[in-house]
């Protein structure tokens, strides 16, 4: 019986060949896109699954009152972890992470700075189950000269060589053992290094800080089994006012790992999502453009449903029942659905790479693993029978009387499911295209917005090796050899918030005044270096005026903020006094850290501060590249021991819209592959009204009707359908884009020409994919077409 359906089904196939194929590449192509989006979405609900004490493992983070709002910290004092593990027995164990990117790496010739590390606990690896290709202790991070690699550093390192036991100099002073080798960090986790250095090296090099007001590190806890979490939340909140003294401090939580990756948005210091919003947005567009699909495969099933009525009524005279039946019709559309399942492996499989470049991440097709088999083998089924049931029991149900004498055909209702159908494929298709455009506008409005500073011939250095102790030196090769025509010494990169303060006070302040002001810092020339405006007074300058030591300048919100009237040789004070500042010049306010977010209030301090980089203004008379070949030998001469990294400020300031152009990426696609599929389905329509009516159009010629006259007789249909379906997007499109803006400070308004042009796109592309079969059919000559009767 099996046999016979499937023999049956594949004639069905070849004997309608234009129908099957629009059915079986709308199909392919709908579940290659499922294909490729559940792939990623099993990444992301995955990450940091595979730890084996993931559901006793959380990470501890800080909440404070800022401005009225509960401001969640996800960095913590370096004492905590240590003292939590002392203090409290439900505590299996800690370990701190503190990332670090600027030390030099060498094993024999080849070196390395830039490579993501970080200074652990040697708990971290037990607390964390990152699989050990080799390993010679099971505490590999006990000694404070062993160093634990990854694969990838491995091989940078010494190539194909086993790395256990070989040698690592560390900005060429110390020496560590590698000690453990991990495999290839899995692209589902939330931890981005390729070494780990024991923490007591961090205090050996003078980088530890054990205050408990200075929030710098990740702190992770392991609690024993059966841990009341909510108990103990209540007991370590106020650890960190206890031991420091101070009663107004942050408070501690855990924070769970399953919710480090999709729910890490807190809002007024509660939960609020986060990642999982695009999670859900993108499963919801995939399970539509695979609903699209057999959408598709229900109209032209049941548009055929006329030629198939006979073959339906002399089976049941025959003596088929309709169980039959149904199981004829759902055999073929399980063979369409194997077809284009085959084919949509094919497809996911040759665009996996560009994919993986435009989500930026590792993912691959687990070809030896049964589950993934078993999974494809159920989604074809599943989307075979989501897409045959309604076409079988719809055709299964045909009376034989009826059918034999002809008595199916007839005008459809005006809200016929097929015409539903239609209206709903192409709403959500213009939804989509409603949804691209306002994503781009909003990426392209920020990216346009005036950022304060010149970004152009500018470049920044982090402080690597004798980079700090010869800054002079360097700068004064620079700039005499022609190279910059400026350079400054600053906390970060001027794209990048430094640091945050709460308890900076000045005359005047509101007793009740509880909000953040950003750091930043400079040693001379920031102005001139970076392209400030200066609103007033004058920039600060270490080597003109000395006691700049002591200089600050404001930004223009840090006025406003302040309520300065005549802000030059205010004072202002850090906490507890130990120092003041006095206010030097004020500059126009520019943008810091997110394009998209308002300008907090900034305070540039004079050299009393901390410097991780310097940036150069090149010399803009000398082409780049020659100006950084000359700066490179600046470089090398007086830090030798390390290369030459650099970044351009523009460069920097371009990856900051990186999500939001993945985003516009996935949207654009998706309503790409939606228009594909649907347009596909109206073309399949197309024909079979074409051929449906091929002597009703004979005849309307041999009256004397134009082409033009016909083809708008059977467009017109089709086109009040996307009408109607505009008119629903309209409204949607608006509301769920405006819903997504929301998370922006700096945004757009959405403009009606969106819905207009998003409209007319629609249009546009129905006509062309209508229009083929149409005027094809118009163009036949009426004594062909009038023959047949």
């Amino acid at each position: 019986m099996i046999r016979n359906h499937l023999k049956i089904a594949w004639r069905s196939l070849l004997s309608t060949k234009r129908f099957s194929i629009i059915n079986i590449s709308g199909l392919a192509v709908g579940m290659a896109a499922a294909g490729l989006v559940f792939l990623w979405l099993q990444n992301e609900i995955s990450f940091d699954k595979f730890h084996e004490h993931k559901d006793r493992l959380y990470e501890v983070q800080g909440l404070t009152a800022v401005d009225g709002t509960q401001i969640v910290i996800n960095q913590t004092e370096q004492p905590l972890g240590p003292t939590l593990k002392k203090d409290f027995g439900e505590v299996e164990n800690t370990t701190r992470f503190a990332g670090v990117s600027s030390l030099l790496l060498t094993a024999g010739d080849k070196r390395f700075t830039g490579i993501n590390g970080g200074f652990v606990d040697p708990a971290f690896l037990r607390m964390f189950s990152f699989p050990a290709l080799s390993t010679v202790t099971r505490e590999p991070l006990k000694n404070i000269n062993s160093i634990v690699i990854t694969e990838a550093l491995a091989e940078k390192l010494f190539g194909k060589e086993d790395a256990l036991n070989k040698v690592i100099k560390i900005d060429s002073v110390d020496y560590f053992q590698v000690t453990a080798v991990l495999k290839r960090l899995p692209s589902n986790t939330r931890f981005d290094f390729e070494y780990l250095l024991p923490w007591d090296y961090l205090h050996k090099i003078g980088w530890n800080n054990d205050s408990w007001l200075s929030n710098n590190v990740s702190t992770f806890v392991l609690l024993k089994p059966n841990t009341n979490v909510s108990a103990f939340d209540n007991k370590i909140a106020g650890i960190a006012r206890r031991y420091s003294g101070n009663p107004d401090i942050w408070t501690h939580f855990l924070f769970p790992l399953e919710q480090w990756h999709l729910y890490a948005v807190f809002k007024d210091g509660k939960p609020a999502g986060g990642r999982i919003a695009v999670v859900r947005l993108f499963a919801v567009v995939v399970i539509m453009i695979l609903l699209i699909a057999c959408i598709n495969f229900v109209n032209l099933s049941t548009a055929k449903s006329e030629k198939r009525a006979k073959e339906v009524g002399v089976r049941k005279v025959a003596g088929a029942g309709k169980g039959m039946l149904i199981a004829q019709f759902m055999t073929e559309a399980l063979l369409m659905s194997f077809i284009a399942g085959v084919i949509a492996l094919v497809m996911v499989h040759q665009a996996l790479p560009y994919f993986n470049r435009l989500v930026n991440v590792a993912l691959s097709m687990p070809y030896g693993n049964a589950g993934f088999w078993a999974s494809a083998i159920g989604f074809i089924l599943i989307t075979g029978l989501l897409a045959g049931a309604y076409p079988a029991f719809y055709l299964s149900a045909f009376k034989p009387v009826k059918v034999l004498k002809g008595g199916v055909r007839g005008r459809e209702g005006r809200f016929s499911p097929r015409k539903v159908l239609v209206v709903f494929q192409f709403t959500f298709a213009v939804v989509l295209i409603i949804s691209t455009i306002v994503i781009r506008n909003q990426i392209r409005y920020a990216q346009e917005r005036e950022t304060g500073y010149s970004r152009s011939n500018l470049i920044n250095v982090n402080f690597d090796g004798d980079i700090a102790k010869n800054y002079a030196l360097i700068r004064h090769d620079l700039i005499s050899e022609g190279i910059a025509t400026s350079v400054t010494k600053t906390m970060s990169s001027i794209t990048e918030r430094g640091s945050n303060t709460w308890g900076l006070d000045w005359e005047g302040k509101r007793p009740d005044f509880a909000g953040t002001i950003a750091l930043f810092s400079t040693d001379a020339g920031l102005v001139k270096t970076v392209g400030l405006e200066l609103k007033a007074g004058r920039d600060i300058d270490i080597h003109r005026y000395p006691t700049d030591s002591f200089a600050v300048m404001l930004n223009e919100t840090a006025v406003k903020v302040m309520g300065f009237r005549d802000p030059i040789g205010q004072l202002i004070r850090e906490p507890g006094g130990n120092k003041t500042w006095k206010v030097v010049g004020v500059v126009k306010d520019y943008v810091i850290g997110s394009s998209y977010g308002t300008v907090p209030p900034v305070v540039i301090e004079g050299p009393g501060s901390w410097f991780n980089t310097m940036h150069i203004r090149f010399n803009a008379s000398r082409p780049v590249a020659e100006n950084l070949m000359k700066a490179e030998a600046i470089f090398n001469r007086y830090n030798p021991n390390y290369p030459f990294n650099y970044q351009f400020t523009d460069q920097q300031y371009a990856r900051m819209f990186d999500a939001e152009q993945r985003t516009q990426a996935l949207a654009g696609l998706s309503a790409a592959l939606a228009i594909f599929i649907s347009c596909l389905g109206l073309l399949g329509l197309s024909a079979y009204v074409a051929e449906r009516r091929v002597k009703e159009i004979g005849v309307r010629k041999a009256l004397g009707a134009s082409v033009l006259n016909i083809t708008g007789l059977l467009t017109f249909d089709f086109m009040k359908l996307v009408a109607a379906a505009i008119a629903i997007a309209i409204p949607v499109g608006w509301w769920g884009m405006n819903t997504w803006l929301e998370h922006f400070e700096y945004k757009i308004t959405i403009n009606w020409l969106v819905f207009v042009f998003a409209g007319l796109l629609a249009i546009s592309i129905t006509l062309l994919t209508v229009s083929f079969e149409v005027i094809r059919a118009a163009m036949v000559d009426p004594v062909k077409s009038l023959k047949r009767e």
